[in-house]
Formats: C-alpha cells, structure tokens, sequence
C-alpha cells in the first residue's frame, strides 16, 4: 500500500512504525501536517517522498492509494469527504465524528464514493482481546450478560485534546470509544444498544470537558456494557476488559500489569511506556507496545481486506454506532436518566428480548444454583415452578 498520512504528531507516528514495520512492503508516500517543519521531520524520519501543508495534496497526490487519518477530531470530515472527491481508500483513527451526525455524514459520503473505509479501533486488536473474542464467539462462556472496559490514565499528550470545540468532548468521547466498542465486540455488533446511564464530571482538570465518567449501556437482548474512563488516574495508562456469560468469565489486563516489572533508579532510563508518568522506581515496561496495543494486527486487516476487496473488521458504520452511544452518554450526564440511543441506521438483529432465566430441572423445580461443599456433599437450590419456594436439597 502507498499511504498518505493526515497528520504528523503523536498518533501518526504510532501509526508509522507499525505500517512500516509489519508488512514491509507498505510505504508512507505522502505527509500532509499544518506546519512545515514537522511535516519535513516526518518525511524525513519515515523516508517519505512527499510532504506538504496542503490537505488535499496529500490527498490526491497520484503514489497514494490509501489515506490514514491522524488528525484533530475536529478535521476528520473535511478530510473524508475530499478522500471521497479524490476516490480514495480512507482509514481513520477513532473517534470517527465529534458527534453521531459527523459520523453519519461521513459514512454516507463514503458509501455514495464507494470508496473503502475502515475505522482504526486498534484496542479490538490486541492479541489478548482477539484471542478472548474468539473464545466467546466459540461459547466458552455461554451466553454474554456483561461486558466492562476501563480506560484510565493522567490526560493526552497534544494540546487540541484538551480543547472543547476542537475535541468535541472530554475522557467520554477519547477513551469511551474505545470502551464502547470493546463491549459491543463481546455482547455482539449485531445486538443493538437501546439506552445508557452515565455520570461525568470535571473532577481535577481545568477545562471545560468532563475527565472522568462512568456509564452503563444496555442491550437489547438484556446485556449490559460498562465503561470507565478517566484523564485523571495517577500511575500510567490502565487497560483492563473483562466479559461475563452464563459459563464463565475472561479479565484481560493490558498494561500496568504486563507481566514485565523493572525497578531502575533512572539512570539511563528514558521512555518507558505510553503515558508512563515516571523513568525510575517500579515500572512496567510493555514489551512490544505496538503490538500488544493492536497497531499491528489492526493495520494487517484494514490492508488485507484493501486488497481482497471486503470490508475490514471494523469500518465507518462502527465509528458512527460508537458516536450514537457516546451522544446517549453526554446527555445522559445531564440529564441523570437512561437515554435512548438515537440510531438512524441500524444493520443489526431488531425485535430481540432478554431470554429466559428459567433453568428447568425436573417437573417441579426450577434450578437456581448447583455447588460441591467443603465436606463433600452435592448441594442445589431449587425453585419450586408452582408456589415459588425457594428450598435446597443435598444429594
């Protein structure tokens, strides 16, 4: 692939090294940033023959098949609808709109362009995540009643996060993205989200989005996601899923506690981890940070079904159902209700209910639970279907 990059800074680095490292045959052709000097540093450091301050340069530049958006919120749909003018793959990083109308006008536009586009959700690429999302697509823990996803650490790097008009939100629309998104890979990207209960506030940063929140989104089909995201957590960059069924459970952590512990003084230590926030004492390193934070498993899918002509694991149409869920969270906040979430479109399972609780057991009797006791005996508790009596019986 030959790649146009929209942006320079901290995410479009990330992105280079995994591009250029994973498959070596794809190329950063073209560097577009909105100041000169940093778009020659990054043409310079990634061997890029073209670089410019014009957007839409890059864009058409004739040794670009693809374009990978790593830019400010707030420029992502001036930059989907010329990669539509110029017919132009399109990838972007999350979150796809400021809102669930930019996400919707940027996924119709592409779908008039019939151009390719795919949504740089990395965190649903992690080997740790794609190795637990095939256990639960196998029914290694039955049904899926709950899915929680945090996502903490003491703020982003680059100075546009931190403004509201720009970002179009705080830690919800930052870190809930990737959060939501995680969830609906467990419950089900076919189930619909009906409604979210959230709180947020503006606990420790000076600024006029919220820094901390938590959320609740209900399914459908009676599956709960949860989210919890903070740009005020002390100590780094805390990562952690974790998925219920009816026959089992998966917690995935995927920084903090790597498995990889480093005590140093300082001496000669310099950059540790993403959102480290010391070079001494006890650290935890991570020990392929673009793989182990999906760049590289992300990158392969997004160019493979490119050449395969199929759409990647997740595509625009994600970006925007995450958008709706997050505007449900917003106003969610203010509002201290649940919040319907608004889907225009919806390409998933419709008229789902929660099924049944009811684990028959005999004629009478309804299952409640099944255990070993310390001393050896087989214990149930049982329902009886009739009177409603709740009783045990040791076998």
């Amino acid at each position: 692939m030959r790649i146009a990059m929209l942006g320079s800074g901290f995410i479009g680095r990330f992105y280079a090294e995994s591009i250029q490292g994973q498959r070596t045959r794809d190329r950063i052709t073209s560097i577009y940033s909105r100041r000169e000097e940093s778009a020659k540093k990054f043409a310079s450091d990634y061997g890029c023959l073209h670089w410019t301050t014009d957007m839409e340069e890059a864009i058409a530049h004739p040794d670009v098949d693809v374009v990978c958006i790593s830019l400010p919120n707030n420029l992502h749909e001036t930059a989907v609808l010329l990669c539509c003018k110029h017919k132009k793959a399109v990838i972007t990083t999350k979150p796809l709109g400021r809102n669930a109308s930019e996400a919707k006008r940027m996924l119709e536009a592409v779908e008039t362009a019939d151009i390719f586009n795919g949504y740089l959700e990395d965190l649903v690429y992690t080997p740790k995540f794609l190795k637990a999302l095939e256990s639960v697509k196998n029914g290694a823990l039955g049904r899926i009643l709950w899915s929680k996803s945090r996502e903490t650490h003491p703020g982003p790097h680059s100075d546009w996060f931190w403004d509201l008009e720009q970002a179009g939100g705080g830690c919800i629309l930052d870190l809930g993205c990737h959060c939501v998104e995680i969830g609906r890979n467990f419950i089900g990207k076919d189930i619909k989200p009906v409604e979210v209960m959230c709180w947020a506030d503006t606990q420790v940063k000076p600024i006029e989005a919220e820094d901390h929140a938590i959320g609740l989104v209900k399914y459908e089909n009676g599956a709960i996601g949860q989210f919890e995201v903070s740009w005020t957590f002390r100590g780094g960059l805390d990562l952690r899923d974790e998925v219920m069924g009816t026959e089992g459970t998966i917690w995935i952590n995927n920084f903090l506690r790597t498995g990889f512990e480093m005590f140093t003084t300082g001496k000669g230590a310099d950059y540790v981890a993403e959102k480290a926030e010391s070079n001494s004492g006890w650290l935890f390193p991570v020990g392929d940070e673009l793989n182990d934070l999906g760049y590289n498993h992300m990158f392969t899918d997004m160019f493979n079904a490119i050449e395969k002509g199929i759409s990647p694991k997740e595509t625009f149409y994600d970006g925007y159902v995450v958008n709706a869920v997050l505007d449900a969270s917003y106003k969610s906040a203010k509002t201290k209700l649940w919040e319907p979430v608004k889907l225009d479109i919806w390409r998933g399972q419709t008229g789902l209910s929660k099924p049944s609780n009811l684990v028959e057991f005999d004629a009478d009797h309804y299952l409640i639970k099944e255990e070993m006791t310390h001393y050896g005996a087989k214990k149930l508790i049982l329902k009886n279907k009739k009177s409603g009596l709740i009783s045990e019986r040791i076998l």
